[in-house]
């Protein structure tokens, strides 16, 4: 297991607030990919991944139809898909995807985060230099059919994928689940999804993702509790879609458990 593996083990995961935040997201994703690829999911590769995301963390039929609606809208403003790139207190590389219809208030929002909590705003390439860009795919592992998962990745490599590995998650209920998560190249997402598709694997999710290409920065607690209140902050707001970091928080999730 390589880079992406360690990464998700280690990862605070806070993509999502409150289930409010959580459907105005993944609304925004839906509406960018129906007005890129179309509005048919079954020849829109990237939208019916995120229609399963959203599916998954049971979103209303009818908030996916409206989402996938506005992008015909004539009065329909366009999102832009905007990326900030940043330091928090003590070093630490944050980088922000953002779906905004006003650029000029999300970089002003931002940027007034940063300066708040010690951080600065820095030009485009600061960061993301420090991150690869990846897809990535999950699938349910299915107990009564067993996957080989040697011809698996072997298979998947063909596609574009570069890491294969099996996980255990624990859903709200307290259920442990099995999965396959599939990371590859971020030009690989349609290759990789047309081989699950064809070979009838269980989507349970898909999308992309930014994986660090540099050690996580261990800091001292206070510090660390510094840099949380930034991220925090940043994604609380409507425009954040992502935030990513390179803050290693293992020492406070053991402290958790």
């Amino acid at each position: 297991m390589g880079r992406a593996f360690e990464f998700r083990k280690e990862r605070k995961f806070k993509r999502w607030g409150h289930m409010a935040r959580v459907f105005t997201r993944l609304g925004k994703e839906i509406t960018i990919a129906a007005k890129n690829g179309g509005s048919d999911p079954n020849f829109n590769p990237t939208l019916r991944a995120i229609i399963q995301t959203a599916k998954t963390e049971n979103m209303p039929k009818d908030n996916i139809d409206r989402a996938i609606k506005r992008a015909a809208e004539k009065d329909q403003q366009d999102y832009k898909e905007v990326v900030y790139e940043g330091y928090g207190p003590h070093g630490i590389a944050i980088l922000i995807e953002t779906a905004t219809d006003n650029p000029t208030r999300t970089v002003a929002n931002i940027r007034s985060y940063f300066t708040k909590f010690g951080g600065t705003l820095q030009t485009s390439g600061s960061v993301d230099f420090m991150f690869d860009h990846k897809c990535f795919f999950k699938i349910r592992d299915n107990a009564e059919k067993p996957v080989d998962m040697d011809e698996l990745e072997l298979e998947l490599i063909d596609c574009g994928a570069d890491e294969v590995f099996k996980a255990e998650e624990e859903d709200k209920d307290g259920n442990v689940n099995n999965y396959i998560n599939i990371y590859g190249g971020y030009k690989s997402f349609g290759t990789i999804q047309k081989y699950l598709d064809d070979h009838k694997y269980e989507l349970v999710s898909g999308g992309f993702e930014r994986i660090p290409t540099v050690d996580l920065k261990k800091l001292p607690k206070d510090q660390m509790e510094e840099n949380i209140k930034l991220i925090d902050r940043i994604e609380e707001d409507d425009d954040v879609q992502n935030v990513y970091h390179l803050l290693d928080l293992s020492d406070m999730e053991e402290e958790e458990k």
